[in-house]
């Protein structure tokens, strides 16, 4: 039976993460950075991993999450994976990257939320220099939640971060203009949220550019359900956004990020011990697989970045990956 492969109109952009010390002229890359190296994403000429359809030009990347702070609802068994390094970012993000061989460092400035440290933007801004300085990969940078607050922060860490090309989240229609202002006078990648909604993803992406932020700097998040709590929503809404890019819509040809880490980590299956679940399968393992399940299930629907946090999650994603793109 002859295999029959789709011829698509357009394919996805493609964005160029962190910035080096060398010129370039790829994609802007290269404007006076201190990264090692630079990621690019997207450029899908098709539905993923279908060989003959899809060149897989730039493989799904995973980024690993690390807070300027100790997680206090984060489980013993996850915690135990960095040990003392959670209570120092730079230590965890070096961790992250010479051990566990992440792409890319998320750093969640989380302290900034008044129910936490209510830290102030100099701090978050001191604490990204620090993390910039101890690891040579891009960062993914997001704030903690509390808009007030993180929009006062963006600020400082985006002027911190200027000519490191850092994606900075999140973007949402209430917040926007801060965010994309911010991003836009340093220098760095946004991503935009619209939970579920393709056509309020879409019109967030088109006010975007029109604070003439350019297109190839935008990473859409359609949020993330972890397998079993919603994730078949995510994943329809992401196959669809995809279909739409392919087919020529300009403002849906984007690269998609999933927070997997966060979702995962907070039910109850992850979360719970051995003396409460004892039929759930042990703890130390339980959680890292439904994390890896939730992880492969997105990068079939198109994820081209996976925020992830167990150590033996991530190096199964990668390895997936690595088997799909056949390299």
């Amino acid at each position: 039976m002859e295999k029959v492969i789709e011829k698509w109109q357009d394919k996805i952009g493609e964005v160029v993460l962190g910035a080096t010390k060398a010129p370039s002229t790829s994609l802007g890359a290269g404007n006076g950075g201190t990264r090692s190296r630079t990621i690019k994403i997207g450029g899908e000429t098709g539905i993923y991993f279908i060989k003959g359809e899809d060149a897989c030009p730039n493989p799904p990347v995973v980024a690993m999450e690390v807070w300027d702070m100790e997680p206090q609802a984060w489980p013993e068994t996850l915690k135990a994976e960095f040990g003392a390094a959670l209570n120092n970012p730079v230590e965890w993000a070096k961790m992250c990257v010479e051990k566990f061989s992440a792409d890319l460092i998320c750093l969640r400035l989380a302290s900034l939320h008044p129910d936490a440290k209510n830290a102030s933007g100099q701090d978050a801004g001191k604490t990204l220099e620090n993390v910039l300085k101890a690891v040579s990969v891009p960062l993914i940078v997001l704030g903690s939640g509390s808009t007030e607050k993180d929009n006062e922060a963006m600020v400082h860490c985006a002027e911190a971060a200027r000519g490191e090309n850092c994606l900075f989240g999140i973007a949402t229609q209430d917040n926007y203009k801060t965010l994309t202002a911010a991003c836009l006078s340093g220098g760095h990648s946004i991503i935009s949220e619209a939970p579920i909604d393709i056509n309020i993803a879409k019109q967030l992406n088109i006010l975007i550019c029109d604070m003439q932020f350019p297109a190839d700097k935008i990473v859409i998040h359609h949020a993330t359900g972890a397998l079993g709590y919603g994730l078949e929503y995510t994943y329809s809404i992401m196959e669809r956004t995809r279909l739409a890019g392919l087919s020529g819509d300009k403002m849906l040809a984007m690269p998609l990020i999933n927070l997997v880490g966060g979702e995962v980590w907070r039910t109850k299956e992850a979360k719970t011990g051995d003396e409460v679940a004892k039929d759930w399968g042990a703890a130390k393992d339980r959680g890292a697989l439904l994390e890896t399940a939730t992880a492969l299930a997105y990068i079939n629907a198109g994820a081209d970045i996976l925020v992830m946090y167990h150590p033996r999650a991530v190096g199964e994603t990668r390895k997936v990956i690595s088997d799909l793109c056949g390299r």
